[in-house]
């Protein structure tokens, strides 16, 4: 019972607009004064919570896809893509995914990847044909790309969280998200090629998708660099956000050269309000997780498991549906930094491994992107292209299919995911 009364009363303040590291604090204090009768351990709990070295990889890959967006790399990505597999017929939702896919390696965002490229992308695939609720469905989906595949930002608050590397998480994640990737790109060409009247573009020739290619050589290095330097351990996951924010402002000063002073401090600006945002959420996870435990609810979770008799097939499944519930109505940062604390002691009594269910969340979370009524990315599609919101859940729905088949394989084939950072030296 009192889970539903916590949850219940973190979810009412959250629906009321109340930012996420408040809705956090406040009930943690309310939990505290009830149960405790005082809040003296506020001050080192947010203090305990952001002690922590990891949270230097926020300011650096933040500052890292600021400076890369201003650069307008983007668009040398796109041509490219387009230019690879353009003439295909359904070849522009390929490119569409393909360009998804390494600009999430660049954001670390799915509202990023989904607003920069679907403002590129949209216009050009119903120029050629394409029916409209598809281009939404591809840019939603291929959006969703962006927590999934590294350097994501939910993936390095669920590390700092429970404490899970976040190299193995990077790793981990990589070819999940691939095949993430290879599915939606299959499905938008089967999608093109069932509808007639999706026209091609002609051939542009083999200088021309080499010239490109040429063009965006350096926004595709940028994952080999960072996740080949973590599997190779040249570089941890910290040094490798270093590396990759000090490689994104080489390339905007001295290859782009389109990075102004003004655009600069625009970058330097918005990492600081990104990371501030996030240091504030992550102080709010700690205090809720402290209160949590001080009235012994992770406890009592393990307790009920235990009584049930559940298996950590069926502890999973609980959890993954809770979590598809709460995606419907939360954002994917909440999700996180309020049911992490509460089952992480009963997935490590269960033997859970943490990289694994890293993953598993992760993709459940880009369900919750475009699942509605508070499914993120469906709203960004809206503020592009003013479409009918309903139009953008319809051609949004077969992906969330798709997405459950992922979570599915995932789930059945747990090497997918763990087999990267276990061939790289990483534990559990």
């Amino acid at each position: 019972m009192t889970i539903f009364l916590i949850l219940g009363f973190l979810v009412l303040l959250l629906m009321t607009g109340m930012p996420i590291f408040a809705a956090l604090s406040l009930s943690s204090a309310a939990i505290l004064m009830i149960y405790e009768g005082r809040i003296d351990s506020i001050a080192d709990t947010v203090f305990a919570s952001l002690n922590n070295p990891l949270l230097a990889t926020i300011p650096m890959f933040a500052f890292m896809a600021h400076v890369m967006i201003k650069a307008k790399v983007v668009d040398d990505l796109y041509d490219m893509a387009n230019r690879l597999v353009g003439h295909i017929k359904g070849g522009l939702g390929f490119a569409t995914i393909l360009s998804c896919t390494i600009f999430s390696t660049i954001s670390g965002s799915s509202v990023a990847t989904a607003l920069t490229i679907g403002s590129t992308a949209i216009p050009q695939m119903q120029r050629f044909g394409y029916r409209p609720r598809d281009t939404y469905g591809i840019i939603a989906a291929g959006g969703t790309l962006g927590i999934l595949i590294p350097p994501s930002g939910p993936m390095i608050l669920y590390a700092i969280v429970t404490d899970a590397s976040i190299g193995a998480l990077f790793l981990a994640g990589m070819i999940p998200g691939l095949i993430m990737a290879a599915i939606f790109a299959v499905f938008s060409w089967f999608q093109a090629n069932a509808h007639g009247e999706t026209k091609t573009q002609a051939w542009p020739g083999t200088k021309a998708v080499l010239a490109a290619f040429l063009k965006s050589i350096w926004a595709v290095m940028m994952p080999p660099i960072i996740l080949g330097g973590i599997y190779l351990g040249i570089f941890t996951a910290a040094e490798a956000a270093a590396v990759g924010a000090v490689y994104a402002l080489l390339v905007a000063l001295l290859v782009y050269r389109n990075l102004s002073a003004a655009d600069l401090w625009d970058c330097t600006w918005q990492t600081m309000r990104t990371s501030a945002m996030l240091f504030m959420i992550i102080a709010g996870a700690g205090l809720f997780g402290h209160a949590v435990t001080i009235i012994r609810l992770p406890a009592e979770i393990m307790e009920g498991v235990t009584a049930l008799g559940l298996s950590q097939t069926g502890f999973i499944l609980v959890v993954m549906l809770a979590i598809f519930v709460l995606g419907m109505f939360l954002e994917t940062i909440a999700i996180i930094l309020i049911t992490t604390p509460i089952i992480l002691p009963a997935m490590v009594a269960l033997d859970v491994n943490l990289i694994w269910y890293g993953v598993m969340l992760m993709i459940n979370l880009e369900l919750a992107l475009i699942t509605p009524p508070v499914g993120i990315n469906l709203f960004v599609i809206k503020g592009i292209t003013n479409a009918p919101l309903s139009q953008i859940i319809r051609g949004s729905s077969p992906y969330v299919v798709l997405l459950i088949g992922g979570l599915v394989l995932i789930w059945a084939f747990p090497q997918l995911s763990l087999w990267l950072p276990t061939s790289a030296g990483f534990g559990r």
